[in-house]
């Protein structure tokens, strides 16, 4: 398995493309006007105290306030306030928490009212970006992220990644993070630490460290609300959740962007700062890498798949639905239940990619093909979890049900990727999808009559701007074709059919 990371730069935002053997699995866009990133740390003002809801509008800048819940106060969230006004008044300047005298613990079924007071500052971090017509989810349990693990001021747990299923490492980890922890801080050691040693742990820890201190600093002279810690930018977040031994590529068109990955990877990963290059081609960095076609053909409301198999997505308020169809693809399986079984798991493959590349979140629904065999229910639902282990986001998959759907619950910290694929109609009124999506289309019908023996004449009929589309430059589509399946596909434009119209023959019929 091979990663890459292609990032393109212009002036007003950054699109970072994040490709698995060639797959395009994640898309993100950065852009420069965004100031409410997951992870920002504001110095922020408490609004209005709903005792009711037993949470708070926080003012952190955004249009719409933060909404902050009892339960994300966290357990010392006493000890978090204590801290703000010694240091908002500068009797405090010890930011390490070496000498500091920590609170009791909040009561978990307690109320917020006797906790935090209206026009109180408090630091808060975004745990979820503004959503539609919400404001950002907040939280004032607050935790510093690193390469290796997590700095958690105002507590004392050190906890392991729970995807490092090692007994042994998980112990070692543990007494590693004890070893190094300072007082006052917690530790989670992430899934990346698997292996590692404690200079390496420890030099992670530090920075996190210099990070949270220099936050401090701001605050005795500071208004709320006010960011006083930024997230890392895209690019190095990216960076520094993802990057393994499996990245052979990251490849960028902007100059600056090109130095600043560099010398985030000398601190990181200085092994890997070789892979890093400088797009100069002529050709935009996107269409060199066949993103363009990928985005196009990935994020329409139909999904096509291998052997003629296809996905429908449809969003609801509620929810998202998934339906998976075979299509009019032939049986070469032994029996339907086969068939209905090979579908599947293709179509598994394909959901997990999309719910990672979409970025969806909530409740998904997946109404895979029946199967009656146990069995088979059973192999779909391992080979769906096998696939969505990848995902970075937190999820949960439940078994299939008695009607073969599938239910999923993933995390949503910002708003959905959504990308328009339709073009202007150039027959008439109204939209249709571009032609590289009907191309997929045409090419997943095809495949049932070039794959068997019997067929040697096949003609395409199509509309003259498909048909021009699939026979131009050197080498065309359709030679493509002849060199993929060792068949001659004739075309022939028909100037009757729409523009989604079209027909295939074999052997003159």
């Amino acid at each position: 398995m091979k990663t890459e990371l292609i990032i393109r730069s212009n002036s007003s935002d950054i699109d970072f493309a994040l490709l698995r053997d060639g797959k395009l699995i994640e898309l993100n866009k950065e852009t420069n006007d965004n100031k409410f990133s997951v992870g920002d740390i504001f110095l922020a003002k408490i609004g209005k105290v709903l005792t009711g809801l037993n949470a708070a509008f926080v003012n952190v800048g955004y249009p719409k306030d933060g909404f902050l819940h009892y339960h994300d106060l966290g357990a010392q969230v006493n000890s978090l306030n204590s801290f703000i006004k010694k240091v908002s008044t500068g009797k405090y300047k010890e930011f390490t928490l070496k000498n500091f005298q920590f609170e009791g613990d909040i009561n978990k079924d307690g109320s917020i009212n006797e906790v935090i007071k209206s026009g109180q500052n408090l630091l808060v971090q975004i745990v979820k970006e503004p959503i539609s017509t919400k404001g950002p989810r907040l939280s004032s349990e607050l935790s510093i992220a690193g390469r290796f693990l997590v700095l958690v001021p105002f507590s004392n747990r050190v906890s392991v990644s729970q995807k490092i299923e090692d007994p042994k490492e998980k112990e070692r980890l543990k007494r590693l993070a004890k070893s190094i922890r300072p007082k006052g801080f917690g530790v989670i050691l992430r899934t990346v630490a698997e292996g590692k040693k404690v200079a390496e742990l420890d030099k992670d820890l530090q920075n996190s460290l210099e990070r949270w201190q220099k936050m401090c600093s701001k605050i005795a002279n500071t208004n709320t609300p006010t960011k006083i810690l930024s997230e890392l930018n895209r690019a190095s977040s990216i960076l520094r959740d993802v990057m393994n031994d499996t990245f052979t590529n990251i490849v960028t068109n902007d100059q600056d962007l090109h130095l600043e990955i560099k010398e985030y990877l000398q601190e990181i990963y200085p092994e890997k700062e070789k892979i890093v290059k400088l797009h100069k081609s002529e050709v935009p960095i996107f269409e060199k890498f066949g993103i363009e076609r990928q985005i196009k053909t990935s994020f329409g409301k139909t999904v096509s798949m291998s052997k003629g198999a296809y996905l429908v997505i449809e969003h609801t308020e509620a929810l998202h639905v998934v339906d998976v169809n075979s299509g009019n693809r032939s049986n070469k399986a032994g029996s339907q239940e086969e068939t209905a079984l090979e579908v599947n798991l293709i179509a598994a493959t394909e959901i997990a990619r999309q719910l990672q590349l979409r970025d969806m979140g909530g409740i998904i629904v997946v109404d895979f093909i029946d199967m009656h065999k146990a069995e088979h229910r059973n192999k779909l639902f391992q080979h769906l979890k096998e696939q969505m282990s990848f995902d970075r986001t937190k999820h949960k998959i439940l078994p299939p049900s008695k009607f073969g759907l599938i239910q999923i619950t993933r995390q949503r910290v910002r708003p959905e990727l959504s990308i328009k694929t339709m073009e202007a109609n150039p027959n008439k009124n109204g939209e249709v999808e571009a032609p590289i999506v009907l191309l997929d289309k045409i090419e997943a019908d095809l495949q049932k009559f070039v794959l068997s023996p019997k067929n040697k004449k096949i003609t395409l009929n199509t509309h003259p701007f498909i048909a021009s589309y699939l026979t131009k430059g050197i080498p065309s589509i359709r030679f493509k074709w002849y060199l993929k399946y060792k068949k001659w596909i004739t075309i022939i434009p028909r100037d009757a059919y729409t523009y989604l119209h079209y027909n295939i023959k074999f052997n003159g019929k």
